[in-house]
């Protein structure tokens, strides 16, 4: 199957006109536990810490004398500043804090900047999944994140340890169902129909509409860290009619690296991809070759413990 590029950067440029609301994805909701923790998002430093009434997300600086909150820890809930002892209270903010959600899987905070919606939108999940997350960066936008995944053609060609072959079944305005088969072992391999499309400006979905685990959804988020920097975060929502699934889900603990491993090893070659498109687009707009190589190969295996730094 060839890809078709007009298709592509046409679906790109509907998708990139739905509503975001500001909101970002920024860890996976397993990440906040006993610890404050640094994320940025716009080139904005942040920390998000989980108190009596949820997570909560303010500027990683101390109004006292600018010591990073996420250096500090917390204290029945309140966040403490490192330095000198203060405590972030949460009824009377030192700082203005942000909206904030989580959804059970992810943790989002909501920035200025974009029309505000009251929550993220998403795509619709299975109503019983294994779970699993997982994080990258790379450099370039979610707008290449996005892309990557609206060329689903280069999954047989670029991605051969994983996918035997693929047939475009449907494409429309702004998403492509393609019947794909996922190797298991040597020539065996597993024949789904998959279709992708994005709810949002800065997420796309894969859904199984047919085959093995029907239902299930991959999420694939980019969270722009700053000018040239994107944090790729997947979340996979895996289910099943087999009756063993049941069984599967109550392993979900040793399950889950093993999931991660597999959305890592795939988006460390698609980074590589979302980095080349990114580099053209810089080349286009300024004239002069970007002279960059991929920068994820050497960053160590991520997990859901990881947020957008």
């Amino acid at each position: 199957a060839t890809a078709v590029p007009i298709w592509i950067a046409g679906a790109l440029e509907r998708v990139l006109t739905r509503p975001v609301g500001g909101w970002h994805v920024v860890a996976a909701s397993a990440a906040l536990r006993r610890k404050p923790l640094a994320v940025r998002v716009l080139g904005r430093p942040l920390v998000l810490w989980r108190g009596a009434q949820g997570v909560h997300a303010t500027d990683d600086r101390c109004p006292h004398l600018g010591a990073r909150w996420s250096d500090g820890h917390l204290a029945d809930g309140h966040l403490v500043c490192p330095w000198h002892g203060l405590a972030f209270d949460v009824a009377a903010p030192c700082s203005p804090l942000l909206p904030t959600h989580d959804d059970g899987t992810l943790v989002w905070v909501q920035l200025p900047g974009e029309a505000p919606l009251p929550a993220p939108v998403l795509p619709l999940r299975p109503a019983s999944a294994l779970v699993s997350v997982m994080t990258l960066p790379a450099r370039c936008s979610p707008r290449e994140v996005l892309e990557n995944r609206l060329d689903p053609w280069h999954g047989a060609h670029f991605h051969r340890h994983s996918f035997a072959r693929l047939a475009v079944l449907e494409r429309v305005d702004d998403s492509i169902t393609v019947r794909v088969a996922f190797r298991v072992a040597g020539p065996l391999a597993i024949e789904v129909d998959a279709r992708f499309h994005c709810p949002q400006a800065r997420c796309i979905a894969m859904t199984i509409v047919d085959g093995e685990g029907a239902g299930s959804v991959v999420e694939t988020h980019g969270t722009a860290l700053g000018t040239d920097r994107c944090q790729i975060t997947e979340a996979v929502f895996a289910t099943s009619s087999r009756p063993g699934f049941a069984v599967a889900r109550r392993l979900g603990a040793l399950i889950a690296p093993y999931m991660r491993f597999a959305a890592r090893r795939l988006w460390v070659e698609d980074a590589a991809y979302c980095e080349r498109r990114y580099d053209l687009r810089q080349e286009a707009a300024t004239g002069r070759p970007s002279g960059h190589t991929p920068s994820c190969q050497s960053q160590e295996s991520s997990d859901e413990r990881e947020p957008a730094r």
